[in-house]
Order: C-alpha cells, then structure tokens, then sequence
C-alpha cells in the first residue's frame, strides 16, 4: 500500500528505526524484533527504516528489516535512500530488491555525506533521486523537509523553492526534520503552501532523552532550541529519568498541540525506543483517527 493515500482517512502517525549494525555475514534481529513487537502494538501507519546516519556504512539491513516489518508484523515500511552514498547502479539494485519484496514506499534523500565524499554523483540533488525513481518503477516516493532551513541553504526562500522541485519531481509526501518550537512548524507549512506545496507534510518529533545528544543534533541540523527547552534540559541535565519524563511531557504537548492544529500527521523520531513511543502515543492517542 502506498501510504500517501491514508492522509485522506485521518492524521498519520508513524515511527522510524534504525536498522542493527552488522558485525558479521548475518544480521542479529534481536533487538529489531523486541522494537517492533513494542510498536506494532501502537498501530502505526508505517514505519520508516533509516539507512545510516551522518554518512556511515550502517546501510546493511534496511531491506531486510522493512521486508521483515511487512512481511511480519503488517505494517507497512518506508526504506531510506540517499544518493550521496549509493552510486546510479546500486540505487537501481536496490529498486528492484524493494519490488521484490512488495516495498513500495520509498524515502528518498541526498543523504549525509559520507567523510571520504559521496560515492557518486550521479544524483546530485534530493530533486534528482525522486524523479529517478518515480521513472523507474511503481513506487510512492516520499521527500525531507526542513521547517528551518537546510543548514546549506542561503535562506528560507532557496531552501523551500528547492523543497518545491522535490514536489514537481515527483514527491507526494514529506516528513519534516525535528523541531521544539510548534510556530516554527506553523510558518514552514504556511511558506510551502503559498510556493504551491500541497503535498501531506508530516510533522517530525523527537523525545529528549539524553542533553548532549540533542544539542549535538540541533547543531548539526540548525535546529533552534526555545528558551522553554533550553531551561528544562538545564534543570535535569543531572538527573536522567527527570530529563526523560520532562522531554516526553515536552514531546506530547508539542503532538498535542500540533494535532489540535490539523497537522497532516505525526513522524516519532524512537530512536530505538519504543517505551517511550508507547508513553507518547498513549497520551495522545484518543486525538487521533477521531
């Protein structure tokens, strides 16, 4: 199923994981299957299989793990492709393997760039890949978004008219990159739909759990940080299950809010844990689907 077509019936909600490191020939699903038994139970729409943050070669497992969330839970998957770590060739591989196994909800990026440089240029832009695969096969191809800006934009007019060649590219959804403020999201939804987006934009949302990853984060993504969550992480910084409680009591208001405001959907940001999605997801659950 494409997944573009479940915005009709209400607010989406989804999760994404990350895919185990392989330390050898094979693939160790312990821990994908104890996440995904967590989350199945939260009835996702989908579930989003990264490919490797910050330009790694953590790329083993994405079709096996979104074959495995298909194929045994019922969910269906969304696989990461970043054209910054794939050549031509392989982007083409990798097409007919999700074919093959009934993926067919892409989520495609420029991707990191790996610290040895991108391994081909035969994408050179988000815009790029989206339109490649839309020509290549039946697939529902989904874009990133930045309610900030891209960090190498010149400014907030470049970055959406860019987001924009996504769209005309080919993109029938986006899910944004994680944000504190709520406004901030507000004023990006507005900007893309007076440049002619109109596109399902998913809000992404990311629980803090740990400060110094946050931080980290936000830097590396431009991503502002209101005074409001600047003073809770202060507070707790020293205190791990009060700086988990505070940030998904943070994380809740903002899904709250956002939903009461007719946001398209939700996109968690689990981090591999589902403990904390269950706690989100409980709390906001009888606003969704209503």
């Amino acid at each position: 199923m494409k997944v573009n077509q479940l915005f009709k019936a209400h607010q989406v909600i989804s999760f994404e994981v990350f895919p185990p490191r392989r330390k050898s020939p094979s693939i160790d699903f312990t821990r994908i299957y104890g996440t995904m038994d967590a989350l199945s139970q939260l009835d996702p729409d989908f579930v989003s299989v990264t490919f490797g943050a910050g330009g790694t070669k953590r790329q083993a497992g994405t079709l096996e793990i979104a074959s495995l969330i298909k194929s045994e839970y019922g969910i269906e998957p969304v696989a990461h492709l970043p054209a910054a770590q794939l050549t031509g060739a392989q982007v083409d591989e990798l097409l007919d393997q999700f074919a093959t196994h009934g993926i067919e909800n892409i989520l495609a990026l420029r991707g990191d760039i790996p610290k040895d440089g991108r391994v081909s240029n035969d994408f050179p832009h988000a815009n790029d890949l989206v339109r490649h695969i839309c020509q290549y096969g039946d697939f529902n191809v989904i874009g990133a978004c930045y309610p900030e800006c891209h960090p190498e934009s010149k400014n907030t007019a470049d970055d959406i008219a860019h987001l924009k060649l996504k769209v005309d590219a080919g993109a029938t959804q986006l899910i944004s990159q994680l944000f504190f403020d709520n406004q901030v999201f507000y004023d990006f939804t507005k900007n893309c739909r007076q440049a002619g987006i109109n596109v399902p934009i998913e809000a992404g949302i990311m629980p803090v759990l740990n400060q110094r990853q946050i931080q980290r984060m936000a830097k590396m993504g431009g991503v502002s940080l209101p005074d409001k969550f600047v003073s809770m992480m202060a507070r707790y910084a020293d205190n791990p299950i009060a700086m988990r409680d505070a940030g998904i009591a943070y994380a809740i208001d903002q899904i709250v809010d956002l939903l009461v405001h007719g946001v398209d959907g939700i996109h968690i940001y689990t981090m591999d844990n589902p403990t904390v999605a269950k706690r989100i997801v409980e709390a906001t659950r009888s606003l969704v689907r209503v």
